[in-house]
């Protein structure tokens, strides 16, 4: 069972950036220290309840202190990017990591960003196909053609490519039920959102088992599994720390439509005791680790990412649950 951790890119409004991103280099060294095995992070655009640096650019100054670990973006918000200026950057992220870089991508679901690169009603699907068909040929040294209103491409080649054969692995991110089926289709794996109960999640495995079977494709050697993990001495302990970080990180999912892109049985908006029960991981380490057991029981999970860090949640709150993930609670899972 691999450990990664989510790294958080998204800080309050007023704070220092360049005091958080130290924070993130020394939590990035301290997790090489405890020999977590990989870090990933996400990507909007145009957020105001938090200030956000961009996991292209975070990663590849990350990559300098991650050691052996590899290194994700998860995820592109793929239909909204150019696909050319994509496959280059993620293959020069390959590059740099010597080979350890983790390709995830995804549809997206906020309008704001949407009007802000063009993409209208209907068009993430097509676009999201699209691009990722013209990433992989660009990786492979194929010709690709391709024409749109923001990218024409005639018999377009690139000499750089990723370090990975065929090419980095693909993680594509799903919330809803053909979503899931998609990722079945397109990617390497479908990686678990941390938002979902394992309840909905443990029925979405059927649907995404079913749709790898009827494409003739294996169950992936490596599935990932986001969630989000606080660690203390006592389940109340857990509770105290995560609540204020963890309610204000989700109402800014609401806030941004993200409980409309789960399954309607699934219910984002409820109050938070109702919100955390079969969805986020707090507790002692016994009960974390019984936890993530039985998520990769009812999932096949194999790489678990953790997100202990959440917006205005200090460094040294963030550190200790890094030191107690990987000295207390992992061990119990050998």
């Amino acid at each position: 069972m691999r450990f990664g951790l989510i790294m958080t890119n998204q800080h309050p409004p007023g704070a220092s950036l360049v005091d958080c991103f130290r924070d993130t280099l020394a939590q990035v060294r301290l997790a090489r220290e405890l020999g977590f095995d990989l870090i990933v992070f996400g990507q909007h655009f145009l957020t105001t309840e938090f200030q956000m640096l961009q996991p292209n650019v975070a990663a590849a100054r990350l990559a300098a202190e991650a050691g052996e670990m590899r290194v994700g973006i998860t995820i592109y918000l793929l239909p909204l990017l150019n696909p050319v200026a994509v496959a280059e950057e993620a293959a020069s992220l390959d590059v740099i990591t010597e080979g350890r870089f983790i390709f995830g991508v995804g549809l997206g679901y906020r309008d704001v960003e949407d009007r802000a690169f063009g993409l209208r009603k209907g068009e993430r699907v097509p676009r999201l196909r699209q691009h990722l068909e013209v990433i992989k040929c660009l990786w492979a040294g194929e010709a690709v053609t391709y024409e749109s209103p923001y990218c024409q491409l005639h018999a377009a080649r690139t000499a750089l490519r990723p370090v990975q054969k065929p090419h980095p692995p693909i993680w594509v991110a799903a919330n809803n039920d053909p979503a899931v089926e998609r990722a079945a289709e397109l990617g390497d794996a479908w990686i678990i959102n941390p938002h979902a109960t394992l309840q909905t999640i443990a029925r979405q495995m059927q649907l995404y088992r079913a749709a790898l079977a009827r494409l003739g494709k294996p169950f992936p050697a490596e599935l990932p599994m986001m969630r989000e993990v606080c660690v203390a001495e006592t389940q109340e302990e857990a509770l105290r720390l995560a609540r204020p970080y963890l309610e204000q990180k989700y109402a800014a999912y609401v806030q941004w439509g993200q409980h409309r892109a789960l399954p309607g049985d699934d219910d984002m908006t409820q109050r938070f005791e109702d919100l955390a029960r079969d969805r986020f991981i707090l507790g002692d380490p016994q009960a974390c680790a019984d936890e993530i057991r039985r998520c990769a029981e009812m999932t096949g999970a194999t790489t678990f990412i953790f997100r202990l860090h959440w917006p205005g949640m200090p460094h040294a709150a963030v550190t200790r649950a890094m030191r107690l993930l990987a000295e207390r609670v992992r061990p119990l899972l050998a």
